[in-house]
């Protein structure tokens, strides 16, 4: 007799437990295909186990550049929500959409955060046009920023962004996504809290980046940076002779201490101004999304990018 009463309160239990569990078992796992290395990141972490991520951009690659290949098309018809950086980051976005024939969502991420308006060198994007990475604006003319994840703010942002497309697409799980999304945002102002301590160890008259292109404009707006880039938005763009002279003045003038490499970026004029301005190299940055090695994460990537840049303009 006592066996029988513990059998069955033993399967009663055990059915608790399944019933409990049953929202995440229940619904098959949300197929995400993510054009940007950080959105990888951002999607693993708020879908959890209730998300398969396909990340198409691999480490190291140029966003600006990037192009689908046809296995990543055929993978994106079959997803149920597409994730890309967005502020004309992506030259692609037409070919998406034409491969999933309008029956997938293609979240633009960065299009629901601030935005940093700069002035075009040529190459970039701008509001309003099409997606073609081969467009060309007037050198002046307004165009959008697309380097948002160099803020953490932004970035806390961009997780509550795709927080509620999850939650949108599996309401029964709404309370997982929500705790996913809590828990990695408060990793991020950790992070963003120990990034002001160790830039406040840079004086304010210290604190001008000289880059390989101009994709840190978020950062310097969050840290109080001066930024001047060798090119314009893009690692691609060259610039011209008169630009290479201006920049030698003003990195004279200015006494900048250190120039910064980029990942994606040819070093050669950073070679010749280091070389005619006395200032050294400070390092590598990663720009244009995660890094390999101790950058392969978002904190990882950001810790590495705010010590290289303090330790070399101390």
């Amino acid at each position: 007799m006592k066996r029988t009463i513990f059998t069955w309160l033993s399967a009663f239990v055990a059915s608790c437990f399944a019933v409990s569990s049953s929202p995440l078992q229940a619904a098959e796992a949300l197929k995400v295909s993510v054009f940007s290395t950080i959105l990888t990141e951002i999607a693993g972490r708020v879908g959890g186990d209730a998300v398969n991520v396909t990340g198409h951009v691999p480490i190291g690659a140029d966003p600006h550049d990037f192009e689908p290949r046809p296995s990543d098309l055929k993978k994106v018809s079959a997803a149920d929500v597409v994730l890309l950086s967005a502020k004309h980051m992506e030259g692609y976005v037409g070919k998406l959409k034409e491969a999933t024939g309008g029956k997938v969502q293609v979240l633009e991420v960065g299009d629901q955060l601030p935005t940093l308006w700069m002035k075009g060198a040529g190459h970039a994007h701008g509001p309003g046009q099409k997606h073609d990475k081969h467009d060309k604006h007037e050198e002046g003319e307004k165009v959008e920023d697309p380097h948002w994840w160099h803020s953490v703010e932004s970035t806390q942002k961009a997780v509550r962004v795709v927080r509620d497309a999850f939650q949108k697409m599996r309401p029964e799980q709404k309370d997982f996504f929500a705790k996913n999304a809590e828990a990695y945002s408060a990793e991020l102002s950790a992070l963003l809290k120990w990034a002001k301590l160790k830039v406040a160890e840079l004086p304010r008259d210290k604190r001008k980046l000289v880059t390989s292109h101009d994709a840190l404009q978020y950062f310097a707006k969050e840290h109080g940076f001066t930024v001047y880039p060798v090119s314009g938005l893009t690692a691609s763009e060259q610039p011209s002779s008169k630009q290479v002279a201006e920049l030698l003045t003003t990195i004279r003038a200015q006494r900048v201490k250190a120039v910064f490499a980029e990942d994606t970026a040819n070093p050669k004029v950073l070679t010749q101004i280091t070389s005619e301005t006395g200032a050294v190299l400070g390092g590598q940055l990663w720009v244009d999304g995660l890094g390999s090695g101790s950058a392969s994460t978002y904190d990882g990537m950001v810790r590495h990018n705010v010590t290289t840049i303090v330790d070399a303009l101390k």
